[in-house]
């Protein structure tokens, strides 16, 4: 059982957003003011907390058919439109189902503004942001005295949904607890904008935070983590490279945080991750009292098929026979059979082909099995249908890996001894040999990115970062619509704004391409 449970307090928070785009100022409505809630419970405003941390991992406040927007309850919670949008679109994973949208996602094609998929990550983004406004609104009448590290909490929540705006769309709107309330629609904000209000924001919390606030819950730690994404990123996000501040952050998380590699790697994404040492910020699942079709339930069970797997050995009672890794991520490893390398077992194989000469047939390219429902040294007697793995969107192998590109790119702060010293712990934790100093580039640091953290939600944006994403100088396979791969244009960097935003904000203004 998780430390913490995400369940809906709608007493303090029920707000009726029936569509984030359209109703971004939406006044909560609350059967129960905040201060009389608190009277009866102080504790209460855990709870609150809790509801805004679910936005992110769950669909909505009644199980896995409910649903906080008016979007589909089962395709469009957060966690699954983030490995939609990273993972799908870049080389490393496809799906076959062939769903309009899901399937110009897999193929890097045909993107425009009313692909189902993009609205629904801007739509859950931008349920969240004014949730965080309108809690961030009440905090200061409620009645009671309330922990500063409350309140850091909840504009950490804000600015880690508008990390994926940035990341994702390249602009947006800039909805703050200022500006609640507003009649007027709001102007457009720039990714410069967003990027510097999002940095001012983590920036003021930092030191207020606090350092352990439990499980599941962000701390300095996770702000820093945040911080040394927004700066490794800088570069692709404002122009500006900003590599010494990313080790700046990156070095507290390391020498500061407490945190330590797994010894075996499938710790981090079993059953019982939340006992990890590595995980530095979690996505909560649970298969009882967090259900959700789109956290890691959409990984495990969309890469599981009884058809040609014994599903009951991964925990899992169902197989949704939808997910494939092709070889430009187990092509990473060598060949399968003789790698020593325990990432490179992490593929099954059997009745599968190397070669994903279609897309849309279950036995070309092999399915990833490094999530799966069962604890690390169980043998499950029996499957769940819901998934109890959390999801690690942050943790320490990739803070070492980030320093190690940083100091690639000549970061002052960083050293290329510790970041070769970085490199090997993560690779001979999975018994990978160790690299020497001299094979220690960017190449090898794209690579290895791959091979430690794919299926995390972070490839797209890595291969954007070393300019791999767009053209015709890395190919993998359907991208771009053919099967050895094609060029795709420069326009692909962010993914077109949802039509349904333009239609309900016209201060909004289309990416170029789109």
């Amino acid at each position: 059982m998780k430390k913490i449970i995400l369940t809906f307090f709608g007493l303090a928070l029920l707000t009726t957003l029936s569509s984030c785009v359209n109703d971004l100022d939406t006044e909560p409505k609350v059967e129960l003011t905040l201060q009389q809630l608190l009277e009866q419970d102080p504790n209460a405003i855990e709870g609150i907390l809790s509801r805004l941390y679910a936005s992110f991992a769950l669909s909505g406040p009644s199980g896995p058919g409910s649903s906080d927007i008016s979007d589909d309850p089962g395709e469009s919670p957060f966690l699954r439109g983030i490995i939609n949008l990273q993972d799908f679109t870049a080389d490393g994973m496809k799906n076959r189902w062939g769903d309009d949208g899901l399937d110009q996602l897999t193929t890097t094609s045909q993107w425009d503004s009313n692909n189902k998929f993009f609205r629904y990550l801007y739509n859950r983004a931008y349920y969240t942001i004014p949730q965080c406004n309108n809690l961030l609104n009440v905090l200061p009448n409620a009645g009671v005295a309330i922990p500063e590290s409350i309140e850091s909490e909840v504009r950490f929540l804000r600015a880690l949904a508008y990390f994926y705006v940035i990341d994702a769309f390249g602009k947006g709107v800039l909805a703050t607890d200022e500006n609640f309330g507003t009649s007027e629609f709001l102007p457009e904000a720039s990714r410069e904008e967003l990027f510097s209000y999002v940095e001012t924001e983590l920036l003021a919390i930092e030191p207020t935070i606090g350092d352990n606030n439990g499980y599941g819950r962000a701390n300095t730690y996770v702000v820093d983590m945040l911080l040394s994404k927004l700066y490794l990123n800088a570069e692709v996000y404002t122009g500006t490279p900003r590599y010494n501040a990313a080790v700046t952050y990156l070095n507290k998380v390391i020498t500061e945080g407490g945190y330590s590699l797994e010894g075996n790697f499938l710790q981090n994404f079993s059953g019982d991750n939340d006992s990890s040492s590595e995980i530095i910020y979690p996505l909560i699942a649970d298969p009882v009292v967090s259900q959700s079709f789109g956290n890691t339930t959409y990984i495990v069970n969309g890469n599981l098929s009884p058809d040609t797997i014994p599903i009951l050995e991964f925990g899992a009672a169902e197989g949704w026979q939808g997910h494939r890794a092709t070889s430009a991520w187990y092509g990473l490893f060598g060949d399968l059979s003789t790698s020593n390398d325990q990432r490179a077992s992490l593929f099954w194989t059997e009745g599968h082909s190397y070669v994903m000469t279609d897309y849309r047939e279950w036995t070309d390219g092999y399915p990833s099995i490094k999530f799966r429902n069962n604890d690390l040294n169980e043998t499950p007697m029996s499957g769940t249908t819901f998934s109890g793995t959390d999801f690690p969107l942050y943790r320490l192998a990739d803070a070492y890996l980030m320093y190690a590109e940083c100091a690639i790119n000549s970061a002052p702060n960083a050293n290329m001894n510790d970041a070769l010293t970085y490199v090997n712990l993560v690779r001979t934790r999975s018994n990978a040999d160790p690299i020497i100093l001299s094979e220690l580039d960017l190449d090898f640091i794209m690579d290895e990115r791959g091979r430690e953290l794919n299926l995390e939600g972070h490839r797209r944006t890595d291969l954007i970062r070393f300019n791999k994403f767009t053209g015709g100088n890395y190919l993998w396979p359907w991208k771009g619509g053919t099967a050895n791969g094609s060029s795709i244009p420069d326009t692909y960097k962010v993914f077109p704004i949802p039509q349904s935003a333009l239609d309900a904000n016209t201060n909004l203004t289309q990416n170029p391409g789109y």
